[in-house]
């Protein structure tokens, strides 16, 4: 894995994730195009280094409006942890039961599998991708509400945050059902305001990245193990590379992202997942 292909990918990853657009069936159809295998363990892996770039970018850009929105005063801040607790809780377990039943379903009687050797199936992100597509056209449909002004994290309701959390395990075994699009517009669907349900998403993501993290090493070792392959820290150095830059990208797509929800031009992202839906069907096609 050359150090040009992993800053390649680190800008589509730095890019794409912070936009509600699936960083991942974007990584994937870069890593296809360059005659890579995505579903491979070092791959995944990498993938999720790349997470943990953009992670570290959505710290940096959310924390000021964070601290402002959650954090004023003890009583929002422990609401904020709790609403934070029951959406990651309900991604946890959506999330976690729907791996093992694709798992289990999908390579019945096969020793070993993960859900990511699906990853690089362009016939299955396709349609993934246009249904986020169409929830964020949805959610642009629906809502009508003027933009907020600071609201405290009592804006946040439990339940809201419980049908974010749960929609959140949906997009976990599925590459190209956009996270931050899937519960952005699913908290607009459930009633929060936009710049609310875009500050609460990121903050959710920043959660789930370690756990993410851990299972891609998990499973790298293990199939190391298994297969004698060769050792973690030659699969990790790229990754640490790759995760610098996508920090930097990462940062850029923030504000343009926080521009575009801001004023009310969410639907075009929605316009976007589809027509890209339609381009990855072509390629899936045409061989890829």
């Amino acid at each position: 894995m050359t150090l040009l292909r992993v800053l390649i990918l680190a800008v589509v990853q730095g890019f794409a994730e912070l936009l509600p657009v699936s960083s991942s069936a974007h990584v994937i159809v870069a890593e296809k195009l360059m005659r890579m295998d995505p579903a491979a363990p070092d791959m995944t892996l990498l993938l999720v280094m790349l997470h943990t770039g953009t992670m570290l970018s959505v710290i940096v850009y959310f924390w000021r409006r964070w601290r402002s929105a959650f954090f004023q005063n003890v009583h929002d801040a422990k609401r904020f942890l709790w609403t934070v607790i029951v959406a990651t809780a309900l991604t946890g377990v959506v999330g976690a039961g729907l791996i093992e039943a694709v798992e289990k379903f999908a390579f019945r009687g096969q020793p070993h599998a993960w859900i990511e050797q699906l990853f690089s199936r362009l016939d299955l992100i396709a349609p993934a991708l246009a249904a986020a597509g169409v929830l964020i056209l949805a959610a642009s449909a629906f809502d009508k509400r003027p933009a907020p002004d600071q609201r405290s994290a009592s804006g946040l309701t439990l339940s809201q945050a419980g049908i974010i959390g749960a929609v959140q395990g949906l997009c976990l075994p599925f590459r190209g059902f956009s996270r931050s699009g899937a519960t952005i517009s699913t908290g607009m669907l459930a009633g929060v305001p936009r710049v609310r349900a875009e500050d609460f998403s990121f903050a959710l993501a920043v959660v789930l990245t370690p756990p993410a993290i851990a299972r891609e090493a998990w499973r790298l070792m293990q199939v190391q193990r298994i297969s004698g392959g060769a050792n973690l820290l030659s699969a990790v150095t790229p990754s640490i590379a790759g995760a610098l830059f996508a920090f930097l990208a990462g940062l850029l797509a923030l504000k343009w992202l926080s521009n575009w929800l801001d004023t009310g031009r969410w639907y075009l992202f929605g316009i976007y997942c589809l027509v890209a839906a339609v381009a990855l069907e072509i390629l899936y096609r045409a061989g890829y």
